[in-house]
């Protein structure tokens, strides 16, 4: 039985559809806010590459930052093809790898098939916090994607030798070749100039979107229906992170555009969940939590129960389904 929410988010659901209809080239025309922090920040790499003038502080800065917001849209663009074209999907996924250094593929099952679901399978999230214990809090938050990295793309390279989705190898080495092709050239053109301005960059996006894990299920409980993630609810820090910070309402509904994702954190998520998990400014979080109180805070857990449990067998079907259509395209998906 579908719940009310779903019933709630409904209409909306079908005026995206509507919007994506009519749009020219992308699925939803707020997707060229996603285009254009992609392309001011591969642009700024060049710049600083090739134009000895732009090797200053400030705009190496802005490239860190930038990169950050180029996995951000990897991860949107994961759930939900930019694209009208399944083919331009598939080549922007190339584009954005580059711009991280790691293949975006790699987002399904890490992303999309696992860490949604948590252990409801019976296996541990690749970056589930648990994974770093320093009683130093910040030393946590530094050490992190040393662990969840390397757990991740081991968990990767496991999946893609079972996966029956079509293609998924062919596209992840391609993302592969792409990003470790092209920055292994301009190493070999500059390579100072090259690991300072545009390696750095790359990493450092990599790193913070495995941070972005612990920093939003810490001390949270995996169980529950709606205190399984912290959200950072600041307007114009969803602007500029395209809606990320609603996690809650992203896990229980991963199909939903993330334009949506406010309102719907509103109606569903606000009303239900624990007030001190709705959080309204990261930064203000991370003093508090990482600097301030250098201690861990306590982990919360609790039974979910079955009808969580069928919930998220369901969610998982779900996602399954939809990250076969994005590899596929719609005629894989059907056939």
């Amino acid at each position: 039985m579908a719940s009310q929410g779903e019933f709630a988010g409904a209409k909306p659901a079908a005026q995206a559809r509507e919007r994506e209809r009519e749009t020219w080239l992308v699925r939803h025309p707020a997707e060229w806010r996603q285009v254009g922090i992609v392309g001011v920040y591969l642009g700024l790499l060049a710049l600083m590459f090739f134009v000895p003038a732009w090797r200053h502080p400030l705009p190496f800065v802005l490239a860190c930052l930038l990169s950050f917001l180029n996995a951000v849209v990897i991860h949107n663009h994961m759930h939900r093809g930019i694209f009208h074209s399944h083919r331009l999907n598939l080549i922007w996924r190339g584009v954005l790898s580059f711009g991280a250094l790691y293949p975006a593929s790699a987002n399904v099952p890490a992303h999309n098939l696992v860490h949604h679901h948590f252990a409801d399978d019976g296996q541990p999230d690749w970056a589930d916090p648990s994974h770093v214990a320093f009683r130093w809090h910040l030393l946590n938050l530094i050490h992190f994607p040393n662990i969840a990295g390397p757990n991740t793309f081991a968990g990767v390279g496991r999946w893609a030798q079972v996966t029956k989705q079509q293609g998924f190898f062919r596209q992840y080495v391609g993302e592969l070749v792409v990003a470790f092709g092209l920055t292994g050239a301009a190493l070999l053109y500059d390579f100072w100039g090259a690991l300072l301005f545009i390696v750095l960059p790359q990493l450092y996006g990599a790193r913070c979107i495995l941070r972005i894990n612990l920093i939003q299920h810490d001390a949270t409980d995996p169980s529950s229906e709606w205190n399984h993630s912290r959200n950072f609810v600041g307007r114009w820090f969803n602007w500029i992170m395209c809606n990320n910070g609603y996690h809650t309402i992203h896990h229980n509904r991963a199909g939903l555009h993330w334009t949506e994702l406010a309102e719907a954190h509103r109606r569903e998520v606000a009303p239900r969940i624990e007030p001190r998990l709705d959080e309204p400014s990261m930064v203000l979080y991370l003093l508090r939590t990482f600097v301030l109180r250098p201690r861990r805070p306590l982990m919360r857990a609790r039974d979910g129960g079955e009808a969580e449990q069928r919930a998220r067998a369901e969610r998982r079907e779900v996602a399954e389904k939809q990250a076969a259509r994005e590899q596929t395209g719609p005629e894989g998906a059907a056939a």
